[in-house]
């Protein structure tokens, strides 16, 4: 065993300083401000080579993997100071102190806040079957948060999380551990200091967080993160907000792109439709036409692996790159049949191979596999490993090599992308079926072990997808849906918490998996609407589920029912009008939700955020995950318990919240009882908030436009709001094609808001409605870019006119209507006190 527990002498080497000690070397540098980088390099070699970080401040060997994609910044300059029996580093807003015996290592911010320290004794240490470990001083209050997908509260304090992604099917929402994800980062919060500071350790290998579970007399509270190999490598991130953290973190490992906005639309999806006997494309096509005739809106179709089933000498069996012709005897006239309709088909692509696939040799040939371990050749001879999948054994390809890319990438464009789609669904790619993690991988020519790398593979296998696409429709915007992924996964697609249980506690506790995604850096995710696995979902069930789901980034219903039931929107026909009004909701919301989705772009931060991480201040949230904020403006308090007819909602401090639906005014810091009902979705509006919606009804984003825009404005504070508009399908956006309108809100009893726009984007907005929430309260005067608007009193004079305002005194809102000029514009709003009777 390896322990480090003194120094032996510390040095500047240019841009890093290497700290040698009696048990390992360990090298500190200052990658940009408020992040520093902690290795101890148990491997001896201090390897760069990383699949992970799109910023870097050294030369890396998969440079050229990456491209341009890689950014590489120059370190921050320090200072260092031998103080005797410490050396103090400082520089990046960061004051580093390496004591020397006992060894630790602490870090404070600029303020002299401590941020990090390690635990002398336990930081650094080797065991004797290769794990290493890094040992933190935690304080007994602390909070810990993010973690990637896990089950449970969205709080870990004193949880062990285990990251070593599994195929899941039907997990607990609160015990299962781990699920499908491999992101080892967090954000802890000290509740005394109300500072938060993050932990990337920059590691592929299975690996498990103990956050203060385990206590010992010896030392103090503590939290500790170990691996199965390779180096400790902690990236630490100053705060003191989260949102500083996560967009911090996000400049690491890289930002998601800006996803078609279909992206955002309800993506159908079921088994039972590429299960059927025959006519599969039928019965999809048949499913969206009843969507139009029910009147709910719908975008896309995920078209599960069914449609790969063939019939072997082993029964039928799902081959990756087959096309059914029983159930698909014609997949291009499908894929145009659906795209006449509107609807992007993404096909399930997986990356084992049975033995009894009619391709194998094709396989074979290319030599694209992950290959025995040496002890197996040893035994068996050279040749693929073998491994659990699907229908029997199977063989996985090694995504790591650059010729099985190409491989892969040739396949996919012929049996799937030429078809007719520019989008792919990346599934059951954990590679948890092979046992034998010496299995050996190529490491781009380096060679490596399957359990060094396999966390790591989705991403690889959505790079190439995602270049697939491009290659094949260079215009149009990759949409790539993954299942698993390691950090870094949030630069390619979209996910969701895989093969969800159908029950009430999933439905809760899944709001907790999608938070602590958002919180790493990944924003795009949801959970399978309704439950993937178990009976159909009982009616009040399924309306609570799309009721909370039209919120989530991803809007999917999509199951497997264990009574041989399919949960669609119109199951149960008494209650289909609830979920018709909810993911009609979610098309209204399109505007805003999509300028969410140019914000995540941009910083990396969550579109679905926890109320801890909006209003860090407020300790009385800390807990809080039933209810979160969407964007800055929209805090969503869904129902997720049966038969209530009363919903508690506590409002954070501070702040003023509007009933989105009545106007209802609630001041911040206390519980507000809400009584619902089956058609209720509690939303309540932010003082100081902006919402656009869509006020002309909406489909299909795909084939409609936003012609009437409605701004919700609550000027009980400033309030500011980018709305971002472009084509939504194609990379036009890339090259200056998008608008930005920058709305200004400025509160007091004259009320401003500014408009004003850049961009080369022509936008579809012909008019637009300002509603300015101000209960029992009406305006004397409008002006709109200084002058008079005509006011009127009576509603249906109103609703006629070209232009004007009125004052709606049972939604408190005054109401402002003009035709969008397509340029900059300014709205006054008079609330001054006027003396009428002394006039």
């Amino acid at each position: 065993m390896r322990v480090t527990s003194r120094v032996e002498r510390v040095q500047r080497a240019g841009e890093w300083v290497r700290i040698h000690t009696d048990g390992v070397e360990i090298r500190l540098v200052v990658v940009a401000d408020g992040i520093l980088r902690i290795r101890a390099g148990f491997d001896g070699d201090f390897a760069e080579e990383s699949y992970t970080l799109t910023t870097t401040a050294w030369p890396d060997r998969l440079d050229a993997f990456f491209g341009a994609e890689r950014t590489r910044v120059v370190p921050e300059p320090f200072e260092l100071d031998d103080r005797g029996d410490h050396v103090r580093m400082t520089g990046g807003n960061l004051r580093v102190d390496i004591e020397k015996d006992p060894f630790r290592i602490r870090v404070h911010d600029a303020e002299g806040t401590l941020l990090h320290s390690d635990v002398a004794g336990l930081g650094y240490l080797a065991d004797a079957n290769g794990r290493r470990s890094h040992t933190s001083e935690i304080s007994a209050g602390d909070a810990f948060y993010g973690f990637g997908e896990t089950t449970g509260p969205l709080n870990k304090a004193q949880k062990l999380i285990t990251m070593s992604p599994k195929d899941a099917l039907g997990y607990d929402p609160r015990e299962t551990d781990p699920l499908y994800k491999h992101i080892p980062f967090y954000l802890k919060l000290n509740r005394e200091n109300r500072k938060a500071v993050g932990y990337f350790y920059h590691n592929t290998y299975d690996c498990e967080f103990d956050l203060g579970r385990q206590r010992s007399n010896y030392w103090p509270p503590h939290s500790r993160y170990r691996a199965d190999g390779g180096d400790v490598d902690l990236f630490l991130i100053a705060g003191p907000g989260m949102r500083d953290v996560v967009r911090r973190y996000a400049t690491l490992t890289g930002r998601p792109p800006l996803l078609p906005k279909y992206a955002l639309g309800y993506l159908a999806s079921s088994m039972y439709y590429s299960e059927v006997d025959s006519d599969g494309d039928r019965a999809i096509t048949d499913f969206i036409d009843l969507a139009r005739e029910e009147g709910i809106p719908v975008d896309g179709f995920q078209l599960s692996s069914g449609y790969t089933t063939q019939d072997t000498e082993a029964g039928p069996k799902r081959c990756v790159f087959t096309w059914n012709e029983r159930r698909f005897p014609d997949p291009e006239a499908f894929f145009a049949a659906m795209a006449e309709c509107g609807i992007t088909v993404s096909p399930n692509v997986k990356p084992g191979v049975l033995d009894v696939h009619p391709g194998l040799e094709e396989f074979r040939d290319q030599d694209v596999f992950v290959t025995r371990s040496a002890d197996a050749a040893e035994a068996h001879g050279e040749g693929p490993a073998v491994g659990a999948w699907w229908g029997g054994q199977g063989r996985f390809v090694d995504f790591t090599k650059p010729a099985a890319r190409e491989a892969w990438r040739a396949w996919l464009t012929d049996a799937v992308l030429r078809k007719g789609t520019t989008s792919v669904w990346n599934d059951n790619c954990e590679y948890d079926g092979i046992v034998d993690t010496d299995s050996r991988v190529d490491f781009e020519g380096a060679g490596s072990t399957i359990g060094r790398l396999r966390s790591v593979m989705p991403n690889l296998m959505c790079h190439v997808s995602r270049d697939a696409v491009a290659e094949t429709a260079p215009n149009a915007r990759p949409f790539i849906v993954c299942r698993s992924g390691h950090a870094g996964i949030q630069r390619y697609a979209q996910s969701w918490a895989g093969d969800n249980a159908t029950s009430w506690e999933s439905l809760r506790h899944n709001v907790a998996t999608i938070l602590g995604m958002g919180l790493s850096g990944f924003p795009h995710h949801g959970c399978d609407i309704g439950g993937f696995h178990g009976p159909a979902p009982d009616p009040e069930l399924l309306v609570r589920w799309v009721q909370h789901g039209v919120f989530q980034p991803r809007l999917s219903i999509h199951s497997v029912n264990s009574d041989n039931t399919v949960t669609e929107p119109w199951m149960y026909p008494d209650h289909t009008h609830y979920v018709r009004d909810a993911i009609k909701l979610r098309y209204r919301l399109f505007p805003y939700l999509y300028s969410l989705t140019a914000r995540a772009a941009a910083t990396g931060g969550p579109i679905m955020e926890p109320l801890v991480s909006v209003f860090q201040d407020d300790p009385a949230v800390d807990e809080v995950f039933e209810d979160f904020m969407l964007g800055d403006s929209l805090l969503v308090a869904n129902v997720l318990d049966p038969g209530l007819d009363t919903r508690s909602v506590h409002l954070p401090a501070g702040e003023v919240f509007y009933d989105f639906w009545t106007r209802e005014r609630h001041e911040g810091g206390r519980v507000v009882d809400r009584p619902v009902d089956l058609g209720s979705i509690p939303l309540l509006l932010r003082g100081g908030g902006i919402v656009p919606l869509a006020e002309n009804r909406l489909d299909s984003l795909t084939r409609d436009e936003v012609t009437e825009l409605r701004l919700i404005c609550v000027p009980d504070r400033d309030g500011r709001f980018t709305l971002y508009e472009d084509d939504g399908l194609t990379r036009d956006h890339e090259r200056g094609a998008f608008r930005e309108t920058e709305v200004r809100m400025s509160a007091g009893e004259r009320v401003q808001v500014q408009l004003s726009r850049r961009g080369e984007y022509r936008s579809s907005v012909q008019r637009l409605l300002f509603d300015v929430v101000r209960p029992g309260r009406c305006p004397h005067r409008v002006d709109l870019d200084g002058e008079r608007l005509p006011q009127f009193l009576h509603r249906g004079r109103f609703d006629a006119a070209e232009m004007g305002w009125h004052y709606d005194i049972g939604l408190g809102s005054v109401l402002i209507k003009t035709p969008d000029p397509g340029g900059d514009l300014t709205v006054d709003v008079s609330f001054e006190p006027v003396d009428m009777i002394g006039m």
